[in-house]
Parts: C-alpha cells; sequence; structure tokens
C-alpha cells in the first residue's frame, strides 16, 4: 500500500526514524548529521513524492534544534550519514555554536516558564541570604519584598502639564484568536506569556497541538486558543 503525502513535522519525523534508524534515532543516543545530509535525503527520497522539500528541511531543522541533539554536537565527535557510518568530525567552531543556541534555548525556556508563574501567580520561595524564614527576628535583613512583582505601580496623572515627562510605552494587545481560515503553516502570530506578547512562526500544525518558532529558534508546542492575530 501506497504511503499518503506526510503534511507535518511530527509524521516527517517519524517516517524518518523509520527508514533511517540509524541516522534519526527516537530514543536514546543522538549522534551529530553529516554537513549536507539534507540534500541527501532529498535526493533519496526524490522518486518516493512523500514529502515536500519545505517540510523535509523543516523538520530536519527541527530535529537539530533539540536540547538533546545540540548537547552531542561536541568537537571531535564524528557526524554521521543516513546508514549511521561515521564521517568527518565536528569542528570546534560548529560545537561553540551549538553550545550557544543550547544556552539560549534553555534561557528562553526558564523566561517562559517564568512568564507562565508569574501569570498563575507563582512565586517561587525567597533566596534572601538574611532572611531565615521561620522565627526569624525583626532585624534589618528581612526577605525582599515581592509586592512590585506582584502588584504593578500605578501610573500618576498629571494635573497640569507633563513637566516634560515621558509618555507611556505603547503596549501590544492581542485580541482575536487565530481562525481556522489564518492557522497556516508560516503565519507570523503572537503568543501571550506573562504580560509581554511574544511574536512567533508557526511551524507545524498536528492533531496535538501546534509548534511555533520564538525569534530565538527555539520551537515550543501550543494550543490554536494561546495563539492571537499580530494587530
Amino acid at each position: 500500500m501506497e504511503q499518503a503525502k506526510l503534511t507535518n513535522q511530527k509524521d516527517t519525523l517519524v517516517f524518518l526514524q523509520k527508514e533511517y534508524p540509524k541516522c534519526f534515532v527516537a530514543n536514546g543516543k543522538v549522534k551529530p548529521l553529516k554537513i549536507g545530509i539534507f540534500q541527501d535525503l532529498a535526493k533519496d527520497l526524490e522518486d518516493k513524492d512523500i514529502v515536500s522539500k519545505r517540510l523535509l528541511r523543516m523538520s530536519l531543522r527541527h530535529y537539530t534544534s533539540s536540547w538533546r541533539y545540540l548537547a552531542s554536537v561536541k568537537e571531535g565527535v564524528p557526524r554521521i550519514n543516513l546508514l549511521g557510518e561515521d564521517g568527518d568530525k565536528v569542528e570546534l567552531q560548529h560545537a561553540e555554536h551549538a553550545a550557544e543556541q543550547l544556552k539560549e534555548s534553555k534561557a528562553k525556556a526558564a523566561k517562559i516558564k517564568e512568564a507562565k508563574n508569574k501569570e498563575q501567580g507563582i512565586t517561587e520561595p525567597s533566596k534572601h541570604k538574611g532572611y531565615s524564614g521561620k522565627g526569624a527576628n525583626n532585624s534589618t535583613e528581612r526577605a525582599p519584598s515581592k509586592r512590585n512583582k506582584s502588584f504593578p505601580t500605578r501610573k500618576k496623572t498629571n494635573s497640569g502639564s507633563n513637566n516634560g515627562a515621558k509618555p507611556a510605552a505603547v503596549e501590544i494587545k492581542v485580541k482575536e484568536n487565530i481562525s481556522d481560515t489564518d492557522l497556516k503553516l508560516g503565519t507570523n502570530a503572537l503568543i501571550k506569556l506573562g504580560k509581554e506578547p511574544m511574536p512567533v512562526t508557526i511551524t507545524d500544525i498536528g492533531k496535538d497541538g501546534i509548534s511555533v518558532q520564538l525569534k530565538s529558534g527555539m520551537t515550543v508546542r501550543v494550543q490554536q486558543e494561546q495563539l492571537y492575530k499580530i494587530p
């Protein structure tokens, strides 16, 4: 039975893992891929007409931007081809670039988690060294106040002139959710995480959610109701 043409990154990666099990690993140790492996894939699959080059490239980018893949790109580690055979070794500049991408991706994930916690009213326990928690005395060393973090300062209104005061920053407001007709690969949208909406690009649409890519290059999985049109 002829396989239907692939339409999303998730199914494409499953296909690649089955078609090239020694190259694309679903579970277990990941190895750096040969430079130019996209061209090898495109050539090997050109007669099968199972996946477009655009979707193939996006799926490959998704695979190589995962944390476990980036962590595998170490200087001197052999890169592998579609058959899992060792080839050229990872160069220092490529290893450094992968390490920087991994660092930025994790930092971005931490910010997203922090924003979600703030939106849900979850606060981290105090880490102030001068505060001992239970039984603390009334000394000047107390836990830092979270008042300013939990309750935004009210804006002051001027009865007269503004005396040269700077105008308030323009706030981007999300109003309308992405509709089914606008839900397409490559569409730019906003995702509200905390107070500030963040611009993203839709990279995959699946039954279990939608993959979006942030400006940092990190990909996260969200639901349609979390996406908004850009005003």
